[in-house]
């Protein structure tokens, strides 16, 4: 499993306190979407903000999860390659 690297995130728009964030990973779309992936960027993301997840093996939307010090995401949509 790779480790999140904040070089690899990008701000997609930004409108009254709520972001669409991008982030291209190169490893496999499980690695993103476990629990915890983005704890490092804690202060970056805010609950409900959404993220657009590009990976080797497919790509999704999420909603970011930011409680208890623990960010993670909610799948809105995917697609695996």
């Amino acid at each position: 499993m790779t480790t999140f690297a904040i070089r690899n995130t990008a701000v997609l728009s930004y409108a009254q306190g709520f972001t669409v964030w991008l982030y291209a990973h190169t490893g496999s779309l499980a690695d993103v979407t476990a629990p915890g992936f983005f704890s490092d960027a804690q202060d970056m993301f805010k609950d409900g903000d959404h993220i657009h997840l590009k990976a080797l093996d497919g790509g999704a939307v999420a909603v970011i999860v930011n409680r208890d010090k623990q960010v993670s995401v909610k799948l809105m949509c995917a697609t695996v390659a």
